[in-house]
């Protein structure tokens, strides 16, 4: 079950069969995640206070990677998304939302649904094993998520928490990486659709040695071996 906000999510009934979505390029959102945003357009301010009247859920989900766009200019979308609650909202003053989303979890969008809000609404396939979020999590090369995190921060000059990433589980791990990782839309789709915490973080692992060897090649030092 994941725990949302004050709302706990268990089985299918839980979930709505259609949502407003969010179409964000580079957005990661992940089961069990924590995602900050700053709202300011006026459809979806309209979108917010729409689902704050009702389930508090929205969509998140990146356009379509090919740049296709539907008849109305609206860009097409990827297939799957992530459903966030809306666990805390705050008003700037200035016309603004900035809102938390707790990831729930990931669905494929079914069909488009023609609506007058100014926001887009989907039908939508919630994928029910997200709702186990330890589902995998004894499977993940743990040692190998952390060497490369380490490698990549060296390579970059940066620091972590390092006592907090030791005693985090495996799936607040993966997730959180995967979530903070400056990787391309085309990546963070890749580890939204991983069918699992292992595949995801072996997809991570793989996505960031790449770019540690590519960061080698461009400096004429050697790559990760």
């Amino acid at each position: 079950m994941v725990h949302a906000g004050n709302i706990t999510y268990a089985r299918e009934r839980d979930l709505p069969e259609t949502v407003a979505v969010f179409p964000l390029t580079g957005a990661l959102l992940l089961p069990g995640g924590q995602m900050p945003l700053n709202i300011f357009e006026p459809r979806y301010l309209a979108m917010i206070d729409d689902a704050l009247a009702g389930t508090r859920l929205i969509g998140m989900i990146q356009p379509r990677l090919d740049g296709e766009k539907l008849g109305s200019g609206e860009p097409e979308l990827c297939q799957v998304g992530c459903l966030g609650r809306i666990t805390s909202v705050a008003e700037t003053g200035d016309g603004r939302y900035i809102i938390n989303l707790a990831g729930v979890c990931r669905f494929r969008v079914t069909e488009e649904l023609a609506v007058k809000t100014g926001y887009r609404t989907c039908r939508i396939a919630p994928f029910i094993r997200d709702l186990d979020l330890s589902d995998g999590a004894a499977e993940v090369d743990r040692d190998g998520l952390l060497s490369a995190f380490r490698q990549y921060l060296d390579a970059n000059q940066l620091e972590a928490d390092w006592d907090s990433v030791t005693k985090a589980s495996n799936e607040t791990l993966v997730n959180a990486l995967c979530m903070m990782s400056p990787y391309g839309p085309a990546e963070k789709q890749a580890l939204l659709e991983a069918p699992d915490l292992k595949t995801r973080a072996e997809t991570l692992v793989a996505i960031t040695e790449i770019a540690l060897a590519r960061e080698g090649m461009e400096d004429g030092g050697p790559t990760l071996q």
